[in-house]
């Protein structure tokens, strides 16, 4: 059974819904498995450290999590076209996993959240790809054969899924089309993983 990691970082619950779509999307392939898993988030250290375990949703990834991985989808809201602080903040304790090549090799794709169309999707994919591609890890898009890239009116991208959270819509949540390009995003890479393991 090949373990598909989706490890992201929510604030308002966008991105966490579109974690559940990739892993539906990972469930519906035969021989692979999705694993949900969130990072705390960053405290001053005048705050005191975070809770150790979550109120609500995924418990926060260990490096464990990833290093037992077969394949990984990771999410975060967008925050001036980059990744949250949190996940980045997780992702710089990985030096370990990098020095030993855990990764190296293995699937790996992408998604996000924004409130504004125009606020910087593609640069937040492209900046959760760049820590993935040090890794050695293998990034998988979602290609133009899925139609709906081509007709989607909020959220999709060919680098990885996404949601548009207008501002002025609270509570539409995850539109159709962008359930669908979550869905066949987790798919692609379960595919993609699942066959790997399949080979001598």
């Amino acid at each position: 059974m090949a373990q598909i990691l989706v490890l992201y970082y929510s604030r308002d619950g966008s991105t966490a819904e579109l974690a559940r779509h990739v892993c539906r999307g990972i469930e519906s392939v035969e021989g692979a498995h999705a694993k949900l898993r969130t990072v705390p988030p960053v405290v001053a250290e005048s705050e005191g450290p975070a809770k150790p375990v979550p109120d609500s949703g995924a418990p926060y990834a260990s490096l464990e999590d990833l290093r037992s991985a077969d394949g990984l989808v990771l999410g975060s809201p967008t925050r001036f076209g980059n990744m949250a602080a949190p996940l980045k903040h997780f992702l710089d304790g990985t030096s370990g996993l990098w020095i030993s090549g855990a990764l190296s090799g293995k699937p790996a794709g992408v998604f996000t959240s924004t409130q504004t169309l125009h606020g910087g999707q593609e640069t937040t994919l492209i900046s959760m790809m760049l820590p993935l591609l040090h890794h050695g890890m293998l990034i998988l898009g979602i290609p133009y054969t899925e139609s709906t890239l081509t007709t989607t009116q909020t959220g999709g991208t060919p680098y990885g899924a996404s949601h548009f959270a207008r501002a002025d819509s609270a509570g539409h949540g995850i539109s159709a089309d962008e359930k669908t390009l979550a869905i066949a995003l987790g798919a692609r890479i379960a595919r993609t993983t699942a066959s790997m393991s399949e080979r001598p």
